[in-house]
């Protein structure tokens, strides 16, 4: 039974039975410490715990075959680009209606979703017929020449964004996590930065090319320290990040890229207040460049981060999935 969404959003079947629901639920995720699948024996909710990438494909082919109009997943954004990287051959462009559960080291998708960071499996069932709907359409990562199957997830990053990542790590074992881990992370990588000498991979940067849309147009680089090295690059479709931090500027929908030429210290000094907000007067020349496209070319010669894991060098093609939708209450 197809469900109806009526003018506000929410969702309902014709037939008022509840939702055909599958739950992805991750259990070696950060917080499922202690099982959230109190309701997991009602007939209409089928539960998988995949405990390798391999076997994620296979549960969202049985539940495809089920019929399931909800998809939940219980995990942090690692489970989450896992399972959307694995759906994008069983659901193609026609996706169930998405929940997430924060239940990872890091959950930046549900701050930009603004579900309640308590949110159980219970409360998103509930959610279905009454929540709202959030459209937001992944990143697909694959490479350029093809040979690999793509990659979807929501958060592409390189350069000291991958040096931030390691250093997360470490928060992480310090017990920072979520918005409170992006924090310490940023302030200690803007003080390696400030610094740190050149050897220093806060500062160095990464030989990286990235070509705009269709055209391929090339990004513009401020010339300073260039030898074909950026500081770091982001990308994503997100459009609220952890801590109130603002990555892309006043960009907020579609496919957005934030880029950091070698900078100078002064405009180290500066980033603490471009992340809280602060507009710079013509930011290219000063090597700072915010940019939109339907799609770019990046090639890499160093690992990029998408969702948290490590990727390899290479030339890659980003653009954006198929519009998915999220329920939160």
């Amino acid at each position: 039974m197809v469900p109806q969404i009526d003018t506000t959003g929410n969702a309902r079947r014709s037939d008022g039975a509840p939702p055909v629901v599958g739950v992805i639920y991750n259990p070696r995720s950060h917080r499922n410490r202690g099982r959230d699948l109190d309701i997991a024996g009602r007939p209409n909710i089928h539960v998988a715990e995949p405990r390798e990438r391999e076997e994620i494909r296979a549960a969202l082919s049985e539940f495809a075959a089920l019929g399931v109009e909800y998809l939940v997943i219980n995990g942090g954004d690692g489970t989450v680009r896992d399972v959307l990287t694995a759906g994008l051959a069983v659901f193609g462009e026609d996706w169930p209606e998405l929940a997430v559960l924060p239940k990872g080291k890091t959950n930046a998708l549900n701050v930009d979703l603004g579900a309640p960071a308590g949110w159980t499996l219970a409360g998103a069932v509930d959610a279905w017929d009454q929540g709202q709907r959030i459209a937001r359409r992944p990143l697909i990562v694959e490479p350029a020449e093809g040979g690999g199957e793509p990659l979807a997830g929501f958060i592409l990053g390189a350069g000291s964004y991958a040096t931030g990542v390691r250093a997360g790590q470490e928060a992480h074992r310090l017990g920072a996590f979520n918005s409170l881990a992006v924090m310490v992370t940023a302030g200690w990588g803007v003080l390696q930065a400030l610094f740190g000498s050149d050897a220093n991979p806060w500062r160095r940067g990464v030989r990286m090319d990235l070509r705009l849309g269709s055209e391929g147009n090339p990004l513009p680089h401020a010339g300073a320290g260039y030898d074909g090295r950026r500081s770091i690059m982001l990308a994503s479709t997100l459009e609220r990040f952890p801590g109130g931090i603002r990555l892309f500027g006043a960009l907020r929908e579609g496919l957005k890229i934030v880029t950091l030429d070698r900078p100078g210290r002064r405009m180290l000094a500066m980033v603490p207040l471009l992340l809280a907000g602060l507009k710079l007067k013509d930011p290219d020349s000063r090597g700072l460049h915010y940019s939109t496209a339907d799609m770019f070319e990046l090639v890499i010669a160093d690992e990029y981060i998408l969702d948290g894991e490590a990727f390899p060098p290479g030339r890659y093609r980003v653009s954006q999935g198929p519009s998915l939708r999220f329920v939160v209450p």
